[in-house]
């Protein structure tokens, strides 16, 4: 037991040197280094699956002392798991946002997009280009009729406050 919890042991402190390796990886070594320490972790929790057993047939004096230490290293073990899986969100997060930032720089932004693409739409649909321009003008006329009938209202409710106030 002693020698499995020792191995153990380093095993863990090898998988910490591997975390601070895994802050300064390249993009490109990055997901090696993050299996290969996911792959001691899970060996980690293999050889502790057998400590808890071998803690188990220790003598009874010896048995708190030995559930300790192994209850430390699996602390030790859970918290380095967490560790991997806090870095992967933290990068799998500045990549998308790197992604987003990518597609937002590369997007032209016009001022009449909304129109063109009422016009592909109508274009799509078969109208021809003589009936979409009588449209933008009925649009265009709509306009100049709705800010004429907003103006004529007010004119009315101040004509109408004056007058019966």
């Amino acid at each position: 037991m002693e020698s499995l919890y020792h191995q153990t042991n380093k095993q863990i402190h090898e998988v910490q040197t591997h975390m601070g390796q895994l802050e300064k990886a390249d993009a490109q070594s990055i997901h090696l280094v993050e299996n290969e320490i996911q792959a001691r972790i899970d060996q980690i929790f293999s050889s502790l699956e057998r400590l808890e057993i071998l803690t188990s047939k220790e003598p009874p004096n010896r048995r708190q002392n030995a559930k300790l230490r192994v209850d430390q290293l699996k602390y030790d073990c859970q918290h380095l798991q967490t560790a991997l899986k806090n870095f992967q969100h933290r990068r799998y997060t500045r990549e998308q946002q790197d992604r987003e930032r990518e597609e937002l720089l590369s997007r032209t932004f016009t001022t009449n997009g909304a129109q063109k693409k009422i016009l592909d739409v109508a274009n799509m649909l078969g109208m021809s280009n003589t009936v979409m321009r009588l449209i933008e003008k009925r649009a265009f006329q709509d306009k100049f009729i709705m800010i004429g009938g907003m103006v004529v209202t007010c004119i009315i409710m101040v004509l109408a406050v004056k007058y019966l106030t």
